[in-house]
């Protein structure tokens, strides 16, 4: 076997430079906290005990607040109508304190519990009626990054993400049902 014009030697024509092909599919981003590395936002909404109800996926660099909608239109079953007795809040950190998140909040008849930006923090009295939420989404995040395909997202495709995410929300209601012994 003869070299061709321009080889290194082996055989093998050199063609030019490697280019490194990105390997990451739809609804992933440059993550702004990490060296821009693509990266994936999961949006979940939870009930009061912390199981998975709906969630909304997009790349790392999207704004919470964007993933609103998606979110709250990701329930997969119909919810209750709230009434006086039986009101259904919403809490949200910081990063929904927006006007269109509030219409939204009003759009879907929630109560909006939404933490204000440049306000400090008030001492609120731990009661029955007043305890704190959001460590509830916190918990379930980490539930779900036990999952180690949900933690490093192997998937290209984002339907057989949101599938891998669906199946791991699958067991951890089934884990929280009590039906496992």
């Amino acid at each position: 076997m003869t070299p061709a014009l321009g080889s290194t030697g082996s055989g093998y024509p050199w063609t030019g430079r490697c280019r490194k092909h990105r390997s990451v599919g739809k609804k992933t981003g440059p993550n702004p906290t990490d060296r821009a590395k693509g990266g994936t936002k999961r949006s979940v909404l939870t009930d009061a005990a912390g199981i998975p109800v709906g969630v909304a996926v997009d790349g790392a660099n999207r704004v919470d607040f964007k993933l609103a909608r998606e979110t709250l239109e990701s329930i997969p079953v119909r919810r209750p109508r709230p009434t006086k007795q039986n009101p259904q809040g919403l809490c949200l950190d910081k990063g929904y304190d927006y006007a269109e998140v509030d219409a939204l909040v009003d759009e879907f008849r929630f109560t909006g519990h939404i933490s204000r930006r440049g306000t400090e923090p008030r001492a609120v009295k731990r009661t029955a009626r007043k305890k704190a939420r959001r460590w509830v989404v916190e918990r379930t995040h980490s539930w779900m990054n036990r999952f180690r395909r949900i933690l490093v997202r192997w998937e290209k495709r984002a339907d057989t993400y949101i599938a891998m995410l669906h199946l791991s929300f699958a067991l951890i209601t089934w884990r929280a049902s009590g039906l496992m012994g």
